[in-house]
């Protein structure tokens, strides 16, 4: 039996544009105790200073392409450098996933002057970006001897300062 349209052209339009606005691009968001807040498109991290780095798990290689967290955390303006001192050593970062995992990192961890670690904020995995169950964008700790840090389905960075 073949399919009829009913209604109007508009009607269709409508629906196709409601569709499409659900369909939105990925973003990843850094909030708390920074300078300015971000909301970040992959073509956002594109346009930033790129790197990679190579991890294995049980026996599978992937190289993951993307932002350095320190890069994105110096651009909302959270204290890292010569800033991380004093009251601002007690900032901590969570990364949370669109799912709801989270994970905690001191901010001095997070900052390579500081600790010689390596955080990346990848959007891409053996040259193809990230999609589907895994989401756009994943924090990657390269050093870890297990993945439980490395967040996929990363949708925020918050900052957040301890107070007395």
């Amino acid at each position: 039996m073949p399919l009829a349209f009913v209604g109007t052209a508009s009607a269709l339009v409508t629906t196709v544009s409601a569709q499409q606005s659900v369909r939105a691009e990925p973003t990843v968001q850094v909030t708390g105790a920074v300078s300015q807040s971000l909301t970040l498109k992959a073509s956002d991290l594109a346009a930033m200073p790129r790197a990679s780095v190579r991890t294995e798990s049980n026996g599978i290689v992937t190289t993951y392409e993307g932002v350095w967290v320190a890069e994105v955390l110096k651009k909302a303006g959270a204290p890292l450098g010569n800033a991380l001192r004093g009251a601002a050593l007690s900032t901590y970062v969570i990364a949370v996933a669109s799912d709801g995992y989270q994970v905690v990192f001191s901010l001095g961890e997070l900052d390579p002057d500081m600790s010689g670690g390596q955080f990346l904020l990848a959007d891409h995995a053996n040259g193809q970006a990230l999609f589907g169950e895994t989401g756009a964008f994943r924090l990657v700790v390269p050093t870890d001897k297990r993945g439980a840090r490395s967040v996929r389905m990363l949708s925020s960075l918050q900052v957040v300062t301890v107070r007395k």
